[in-house]
């Protein structure tokens, strides 16, 4: 029985008992480590790919020291131009020793399609209902509406969306305001 995990942003081909050198991670020396971001699972017979992670699937490791690689010369040269330069670099690493592999209920995610399909057809009900022609009034209102939001949604909101509520208000001198300003301004 064999995983491919994901562990520290890179990804491993594991087995019980298996010895593997990762990225340092901030766990104690003996202390267990569970790892949830199994992308596929082979038990002998029947191989199960995730999408993108196999549900309720984990790897169990334990941290047996952590280390520094091995050295790294790295050197850099320009011909003809007297340029030389020589670094050296060790990477800090974890050794962990595989213990286990769970494999419970190891089924694909297909939640993430229909939670897709049902904010579409929210904004097409939105669309359909919301009227064709509004008056300058209510044009006038609306961004109002909008700017009356507490500063914790206002945050949410990227810079260019900030800037368009700005200008709704009619701020000035928007261009040059960084978000805080600009949600602070806004929040006012």
């Amino acid at each position: 029985m064999y995983a491919i995990v994901e562990i520290a942003g890179q990804q491993f081909k594991v087995a019980k008992d298996q010895k593997v050198y990762v990225h340092r991670l901030q766990e104690d020396e003996g202390k267990k480590v569970s790892f949830h971001n199994v992308l596929l699972l082979e038990d002998g017979k029947n191989i199960t790919v995730g999408a993108p992670a196999v549900d309720g699937a984990a790897v169990e490791a334990k941290v047996v020291k952590h280390l520094k690689g091995d050295k790294v010369i790295v050197f850099k040269k320009k011909r003809r131009k007297g340029y030389q330069t020589k670094n050296g670099h060790r990477q800090y690493l974890t050794e962990l020793m595989i213990e286990g592999i769970v494999a419970k209920g190891a089924k694909k995610t297909t939640a993430s399609k229909p939670k897709a399909a049902a904010p579409k057809a929210a904004t097409a009900e939105k669309k359909a209902s919301a009227p064709k022609k509004e008056t300058s009034a209510a044009k006038k209102t609306a961004p109002k509406k909008e700017t009356a939001k507490p500063t914790a949604d206002l945050a949410g909101n990227t810079v260019a969306e900030l800037k368009k509520m700005a200008k709704a208000k009619g701020i000035t001198g928007i261009s040059s305001m960084k978000k805080a300003d600009l949600i602070k301004a806004l929040s006012k």
